[in-house]
């Protein structure tokens, strides 16, 4: 039973989704913040808030109201999303990465991709063909 948990558990897909679910949840609120104290208050050097407190460039709709475009809640978003997602693959999936592929080398498991034969490339496949349409013309 311990042994089939462990299978289980050392999953890489099973592993990789349980820690993204609860990183991303932890490391949103932190992130959030470092966008909100710091690239939302460079946004607003460049833009004055409107009413609702939106940051953006602000036009002036065909009926005449003002329109905000606002940036600060995309550039969170975007940051939001590259940071957690570094911080899962750096701490959790390269590592895990790591410790698998050692673990194969341990139990003695080949890289397939050694194995392989090597495959003409596609000139030496263009010769060949060559060859064998002007071995054909000759018997003809």
């Amino acid at each position: 039973m311990i042994k089939g948990f462990k299978e289980f558990i050392l999953r890489g897909n099973v592993i990789d989704l349980a820690v993204a679910v609860v990183i991303g949840a932890a490391f949103t609120a932190v992130v959030n913040a470092i966008v909100t104290a710091l690239i939302n208050p460079l946004i607003e050097i460049f833009y004055v808030p409107n009413e609702s407190g939106e940051v953006g460039p602000t036009f002036t709709g065909i009926y005449g109201q003002q329109v905000v475009f606002p940036l600060g809640g995309l550039l969170t978003a975007i940051i939001s999303f590259f940071a957690v997602a570094l911080v899962v693959y750096l701490v959790f999936v390269y590592p895990m990465n790591r410790w698998k592929a050692l673990a194969a080398a341990r139990a003695g498991v080949k890289d397939s991709a050694a194995d392989e034969p090597k495959l003409p490339t596609e000139q030496e496949l263009l010769v060949q063909i060559r060859d064998l349409l002007e071995r054909q013309n000759n018997k003809a």
